[in-house]
């Protein structure tokens, strides 16, 4: 019998939990757990199973039952992936599960942003229709996407299928190169060549010490104006205070971010308290939509099976 504990069960909606209950595994949810909790209800477990609790080298160190972390995710960035080959935890992941729920938000944030449908709302409620003198109401620019470029910034599965809905909008889509990079792979261009020419820029990579803060002032400068940024990976990928001041300044004509750098934000965070109808936040819920969570339940599921088995699925480590 397996010992697995759900650090922040919660984080999962009403997704339905059952299929990770099974005769060989003994099942504990928690709602939410704090760090200085951490280390208490690990302290028995075979197996945990976590979606943002940090889970860091020293509290790795002082669980010598802990044998398996599934994250709840696919990035990574809350586990000492070191502090977990030392003690010899092995560490899996979910991917492809959210393939369709973001890429619908990257576009319904995108399309908020073209088409201005919340400002075209709140007009209509103000009665500002009813007291136009024309059928229609103009007052705030709408913008086509076909024939515009999307530059995709990490082009995994999430990125593809970003691609693929760019594309069905009339979309040309470029790939750019890492930016330290010498050489460009094929289909590719350099880093700051491909901001120059994208009308919108959406993320979809992994925050890695490489690509913290990949978006600071300096690439803002290099993008084209006019240009939009999404982000739907991680907040990290951002450098906020130099996203404000471009958006204040107008070298970014808008933003639409689904992720922020502390999760959830101080209620005095700058973003969140900016009043600028260019910028939109959504609470880190591209990748909720139902049946994504339910597929991430699934994979849970056949990661731990798989982990009792004595076989590792989507395993971030050991690698084979």
């Amino acid at each position: 019998m397996y010992q697995t504990v759900f650090l922040d069960a919660a984080s999962m909606g009403d997704a339905d939990l059952s299929p990770l209950q099974a005769d060989n595994i003994a099942l504990t949810c928690f709602n939410a757990t704090t760090p200085a909790q951490v280390l208490n209800r690990l302290q028995q477990a075979d197996i945990a199973i976590v979606n943002k609790v940090v889970l860091d080298a020293t509290t790795l160190a002082a669980l010598p039952r802990l044998k398996l972390i599934c994250l709840a995710a696919t990035g990574a960035n809350n586990i000492d992936l070191a502090g977990a080959q030392q003690h010899g935890i092995a560490v899996c992941n979910v991917r492809g599960y959210a393939d369709t729920a973001v890429p619908q938000q990257v576009f319904a944030l995108l399309l908020q942003l073209t088409n201005k449908v919340q400002q075209y709302q709140n007009a209509v409620r103000a009665g500002r229709w009813s007291q136009s003198p024309h059928f229609c109401l103009l007052d705030y620019p709408v913008t086509e996407l076909a024939g515009k470029t999307m530059l995709i910034v990490g082009y995994g599965a999430l990125g593809q299928a970003t691609a693929k809905l760019a594309q069905a909008f009339g979309m040309q889509v470029l790939l750019s190169e890492q930016p330290d990079a010498s050489i460009c792979r094929a289909g590719r261009l350099p880093f700051f060549t491909a901001l120059a020419q994208a009308d919108v820029v959406s993320l979809h990579c992994p925050l890695t010490a490489g690509t913290e803060r990949l978006f600071n002032a300096r690439a803002f400068a290099a993008m084209k104006p006019g240009a939009l940024l999404i982000n739907t990976a991680r907040g990290g990928l951002i450098d906020e205070t130099a996203l404000l001041q471009a958006l204040q300044q107008g070298t970014l004509a808008g933003a639409a971010l689904d992720v922020l750098t502390e999760e959830p934000p101080p209620p005095a965070h700058p973003l969140v308290l900016a009043d600028l109808p260019q910028l939109i936040i959504t609470p880190h819920m591209a990748w909720a939509s139902a049946e994504a969570r339910q597929r991430m339940v699934q994979q849970l599921a056949a990661n731990v099976q798989a982990f009792a088995g004595g076989q590792l699925r989507n395993a971030l480590w050991p690698q084979h």
